[in-house]
């Protein structure tokens, strides 16, 4: 089947997650201050969609608390065009309910949905720090262990009525492993997921599929035959085989994903001194290899978003 191709490339910039911790990079941000200059900034360097999630002010830990991220969406919308993508995937630490609180509060023009439940391990973070900054970190990686990430089929539904039916939201339908796009496609074929809709595929994630190039092809492939043209599809890639990731995904076609959720890293061994930076680099790359960035306003109209004047922010 053919596949859904724009001219343009659109840069996602997952600003701040719920993986890392403060511990690990000054230039994380946690504070809404830093979230909100950290994000405007990446939009100013080419990002067309910022990724958000917030964290408690006072020791960076994620929050689902919507009082939290009211502090710094009105501040990014008023200061810049970009899509605002609001997470339902939370922290590992979070409930559905939580996860759901701020994006319902926001009704933004788009959000996360992690298309499977997984393991999601992070534990081995842990042992590459001595100390930590924070008394909560520690324990919140090693726990991963023993954990699973949840997003049953009910789950999904729900969410795909409460944002998308109920506040017109559509969804960054995030793919970590074959078996989600597999999952979505059922949604398709119920009609709960109308094109066009946009697919991220995630490598390099432990209990996801793993970091090898060969299998962004797999993914892709697979994707193309499930849904054909009714899809734009996206690729992030974990710390190391973040820019090479990116780069082969603008050189098959597809969009990106960078920001200090997915890497910490701006080269080998050089943690990198913003979200920007980030951006900055793969939009020289994606600019050297001949293509051209999606404005916010061409990435709205490549994925039938309802407008940044329709949210609740």
């Amino acid at each position: 089947m053919a596949k859904r191709r724009s001219d343009k490339v659109i840069i996602s910039c997952a600003v701040t997650g719920g993986i890392h911790t403060p511990t690990m990079s000054d230039a994380l941000p946690y504070t809404p201050d830093d979230i909100a200059a950290q994000s405007i900034a990446a939009a100013e360097a080419g990002a067309a969609i910022l990724h958000l999630h917030a964290r408690d002010p006072k020791d960076g830990r994620p929050t689902p608390d919507p009082a939290v991220f009211m502090q710094f969406l009105p501040r990014i919308k008023q200061s810049t065009d970009a899509v605002v993508n609001v997470t339902t995937g939370g922290s590992l630490s979070m409930t559905v309910e939580q996860r759901l609180a701020a994006p319902l509060v926001a009704q933004p023009e788009m959000c996360s949905l992690n298309m499977g439940s997984m393991n999601f391990g992070i534990f081995p973070l842990a042992d590459r720090y001595p100390t930590f900054k924070f008394d909560w970190e520690e324990p919140y990686l090693r726990g991963t262990d023993d954990f699973i990430f949840r997003n049953t089929f009910r789950d999904v539904e729900r969410i795909l009525k409460m944002l998308g039916e109920d506040h017109g939201t559509r969804f960054e339908h995030e793919c970590y492993d074959v078996g989600h796009l597999y999952n979505l496609a059922h949604f398709v074929d119920r009609g709960l997921v109308k094109p066009p809709f946009f697919v991220q595929m995630i490598f390099g994630i432990l209990g996801g599929i793993g970091g090898d190039m060969r299998n962004l092809i797999f993914m892709k492939e697979t994707a193309d035959r499930l849904f054909g043209e009714d899809y734009h599809w996206s690729v992030l890639a974990a710390g190391r085989a973040q820019i090479p990731f990116a780069t082969q995904a603008a050189m098959m076609g597809g969009n990106l994903r960078v920001g200090l959720e997915d890497s910490l890293y701006i080269g080998r061994g050089q943690l990198a001194s913003s979200n920007a930076e980030q951006v900055a680099k793969i939009r020289r790359i994606v600019e050297e290899l001949g293509h051209t960035i999606a404005t916010p306003t061409e990435a709205r109209q490549m994925l039938a978003l309802k407008g940044g004047d329709d949210v609740g922010f």
